[in-house]
């Protein structure tokens, strides 16, 4: 697909943009992308197509399948000084500060890789109460190291598990659910509840989209965490009496770089009960959707997501 003589456009097809997962396996994209080569203009817009949205991206160079995981592949294995410094988020304010400091240290304009994620990770003056000097961490942390599931050890394993062709299959085509763990579990479908399945899911091997978790990890500089009051909020997220903690997210029909993304993102009327529609439209915005956190034993999932 070309848009004109020095743009080229590639339909990333397999990723869908109800679900929560596919929205931060996009943007994640998008993020390293730029990352790798800022001087490519790179952009992301939605495409109607198959009953979803997909997203588009678009860039300032050819542009096949094969072009954007050869750029993918290097960036997303050098990407791991964020998801060294423990295996999840349940770390006390004071050691949490030292890992933020050094995060800080080693930022620069050109590679602040390592400060955006800390910043996205938590913070180091909200404990989780004044008998538990725990932080509060981001809403996007879905375990703990219950069951042998770590949040940041899972993107570590990520890091030097996912190959090319788990890009590809996340990517370009459809799911198929045919890789094994590590999963984060921001799929509504690793919400596997013994009520909502067949047999009893303790013996059932965990089946995921390895190509698609990478990606999405990617995503979270986008979504930090700031103090309000004596609570820790993540961006994207809000808590509605009666219905808990909910993710809401634009889809839009510009074509945005990653800094209007980013702000898109953030936006307050998202998180609205009943979002302003014309003033969101007059933005680009076509279609909002909203997934409930929830959490079930030890785990926390995302439920499929509805438009607002």
């Amino acid at each position: 697909m070309t848009v004109n003589d020095s743009t080229s456009a590639l339909l990333l097809k397999g990723l869908d943009g109800s679900n929560p997962l596919g929205f931060l396996a996009a943007v994640g994209t998008l993020q390293v992308v730029t990352e790798a080569n800022l001087s490519a203009n790179w952009r992301v817009s939605w495409k109607e197509q198959g009953g979803h949205w997909s997203p588009v991206l678009l860039g300032d160079v050819a542009l096949t399948a094969d072009s954007l995981i050869e750029l993918l592949m290097p960036a997303l294995i050098e990407k791991k000084d964020a998801f060294e410094f423990a295996d999840d988020l349940t770390i006390n304010c004071e050691e949490f500060r030292k890992v933020a400091q050094s995060a800080f240290n080693a930022a620069d304009l050109r590679d602040r890789h390592y400060a955006d994620f800390i910043a996205a990770f938590g913070c180091d003056i909200l404990p989780i109460s004044a008998k538990d000097p725990r932080i509060q961490d981001t809403a996007l942390r879905t375990m703990s190291g219950a069951g042998h599931q770590h949040f940041i050890g899972s993107m570590r394993e990520l890091v030097e598990s996912t190959n090319s062709d788990h890009l590809r299959a996340s990517l370009f085509e459809p799911w198929q659910y045919s890789d094994s763990k590590p999963s984060l579990r921001w799929d509504p479908l690793d919400d596997r509840r013994y009520a909502l399945r067949w047999e009893a899911p303790s013996g059932d091997p965990v089946r995921t989209m390895r190509g698609a978790n990478r990606l999405a990890v990617e995503a979270l500089p986008l979504f930090p965490t700031a103090p309000r009051e004596r609570h820790l909020h993540t961006t994207g997220f809000s808590q509605r009496r009666g219905e808990g903690l909910l993710f809401s997210w634009p889809i839009w029909e510009g074509t945005l770089s990653i800094e209007i993304v980013r702000s898109l993102i953030s936006f307050p009327e998202l998180q609205k009960p009943l979002p302003d529609r014309k003033s969101l439209l007059a933005l680009g915005v076509v279609e909002i959707y909203r997934s409930q956190r929830i959490t079930r034993d030890k785990y926390r999932n995302f439920t499929p997501a509805v438009p607002v």
